[in-house]
């Protein structure tokens, strides 16, 4: 019997042209927040752990620290309409967070982490992201409510300041049928 995916709405459309603007943080609104609500969604979000952790080998590379090295770890799953549709995990360097209190709540405040940053001096100037499309783990299908071997996009993102330094990066599991990445890029040298 042929299988049909039913489904009343539509997915989340993550512009790369709006996704990070910072006029949404200004208005207190984090990315997923503003996306969900623009695709007539209620989004939620529930907080798995924020603290210390030892930075994995990749993400140590993208965030220029030695491995093992000490970062701030903040893992969320979110939810549109209730439905679990992203895993995310946000590393910051010590160095960065450890004097910025809100950093280590549950809810850093309106417009989220990068509202903070740049509150503290880290003014933000460029984001980079590797999305790769692969099947579910057994534990990204649970997490998410996929079914065994779903297709998922493994998005990693950096968030950059002027000086070139990365001062986060965010590992983040999608599931692939919830959202439609829109990116634009420049034509010019």
């Amino acid at each position: 019997m042929p299988a049909a995916l039913c489904t009343d709405s539509y997915p989340v459309q993550r512009k790369s042209s709006d996704r990070f603007r910072r006029a949404h943080r200004k208005a207190g609104k984090a990315a997923y927040q503003a996306e969900t609500e623009q695709s007539g969604s209620v989004p939620s979000v529930n907080v798995l752990f924020v603290g210390p952790a030892e930075a994995p080998e990749d993400i140590a590379d993208r965030l220029g620290v030695p491995p093992g090295a000490q970062v701030l770890a903040r893992k969320r799953r979110y939810f549109r309409d209730g439905v679990p549709t992203e895993e995310a995990t946000s590393y910051l360097p010590w160095q960065v967070v450890k004097d910025i209190p809100e950093m280590f709540a549950e809810n850093p405040g309106g417009g989220g982490i990068y509202a903070r940053l740049e509150e503290h001096g880290y003014g933000l100037v460029e984001f980079t992201e590797t999305v790769r499309a692969r099947l579910a783990s057994k534990a990204e299908a649970s997490a998410l409510a996929l079914s065994p071997g779903a297709p998922v996009i493994h998005l990693v993102r950096n968030a950059i300041v002027a000086d070139g330094s990365v001062v986060e990066v965010c590992d983040t599991i999608m599931a692939a049928d919830q959202f439609v990445l829109d990116y634009r890029f420049p034509a010019t040298d």
